[in-house]
């Protein structure tokens, strides 16, 4: 059974952007999943300095935030082994 009670209640734009960074995690798309991942940052900011976000939605979103970023610091091009050898 799902707790109501203790869910957030989602911000659209964010969700829908932190499904892209996890869909192109997913799919091994690098640059797009950084981009989505800065643009994430900069909407999650705004939203949080403009007061649109409540204490629970700040503080779940910015979980995403940190859990995205320690994900990205081992999602890079040098790590990636050519399929030939």
């Amino acid at each position: 059974m799902i707790n109501l009670f203790h869910r957030v209640k989602a911000n659209r734009e964010l969700e829908h952007l932190a499904e892209r960074i996890a869909s192109n995690f997913a799919n091994n798309y690098k640059d797009a999943a950084q981009g989505y991942l800065r643009q994430y940052e900069d909407r999650f900011e705004e939203l949080k300095s403009e007061g649109k976000l409540n204490q629970r939605q700040a503080e779940h979103y910015g979980a995403l935030l940190w859990d995205f970023k320690g994900r990205m610091k081992e999602f890079t091009h040098k790590d990636q082994k050519p399929y030939w050898t």
